[in-house]
């Protein structure tokens, strides 16, 4: 099998704070911006990697979901529990700096960890962890 990755998911809970983090503060480009039912998607991704997305959802877009659930997901994003991505950089430092400059919250500052990868942490705005490694 050869399989990439195409798209994942996060949500947000605040469309334009998500795509000025996404965009102005990790420096992905705009795909695609979708609004419907009072909604809005946003497509991002690395410029250089046209192949791989993150797609920005509503958390309550799926009808799937019950009320409960939606409270859940809603309070998990609070709390910055529900989801992730972890990115790679062969400049940890460099970048740490720049999203530490945008305000972004800091969960961790570049640390070596035990088991073999230096990386650090922020929240996006909707609270989601995004985990930074450094791949030299």
């Amino acid at each position: 099998m050869n399989l990439t990755i195409h798209w994942t998911f996060l949500p947000h809970n605040d469309a334009d704070a998500s795509l000025a983090f996404y965009r102005d503060t990790l420096g992905f480009e705009l795909r695609n911006d979708v609004g419907y039912g009072g909604m809005r998607w946003l497509t991002v991704g690395p410029a250089d990697q046209p192949g791989t997305s993150v797609v920005l959802e509503p958390p309550a877009a799926d009808p799937g979901i019950t009320k409960d659930e939606r409270r859940t997901i809603t309070e998990m994003m609070a709390k910055g529990t529900y989801a992730r991505l972890v990115l790679a950089t062969p400049d940890l430092d460099g970048t740490f700096e720049k999203v530490q400059a945008s305000g972004a919250e800091v969960v961790q500052e570049p640390t070596q960890q035990a088991y073999g990868v230096r990386d650090c942490a922020f929240r996006d705005p909707a609270g989601n962890l995004i985990r930074i490694n450094e791949v030299l």
